[in-house]
């Protein structure tokens, strides 16, 4: 029981942390292009390498390990708003920009989380 706790309490600060991230569609793109949920989504691949790449190395609690990988993360990063703003630009016949946007997430989200990992290996290896 206790876990659904820490899943439910890294879920509630995941989707907080996301919804103040929101806000940064209209100051960058006028709503044009969904960039807070691309860089939700780009900066929650990158959490999920560096933070993987140190729960390899270290021995953290389970309890922590689920509250931040099904909680914090789960709540923060936003594959469903992804996939209902791609069927919209699709819809709206936006097509160049919904395979753009297709692209840069899931090349840049894979690259980024190869890249947290291999940091976190690099620092883990320093710190020996």
């Amino acid at each position: 029981m206790l876990r659904y706790f820490f899943v439910a309490l890294g879920g509630a600060l995941g989707s907080v942390f996301r919804y103040a991230v929101s806000g940064l569609d209209f100051k960058i793109s006028n709503g044009i292009f969904p960039s807070s949920t691309l860089l939700v989504n780009l900066s929650g691949s990158l959490l999920i390498g560096l933070l993987w790449g140190f729960f390899e190395r270290f021995e953290f609690s389970p309890l922590l390990r689920v509250f931040l990988f099904v909680g914090i993360l789960g709540g923060f990063t936003t594959f469903s708003s992804f996939s209902l703003e791609n069927f919209n630009l699709i819809r709206d016949g936006e097509i160049k920009t919904a395979v753009i946007y297709i692209l840069i997430t899931n090349l840049g989200g894979l690259a980024l989380a190869f890249f947290g990992y291999f940091i976190a290996r690099f620092l883990t290896n320093l710190a020996r």
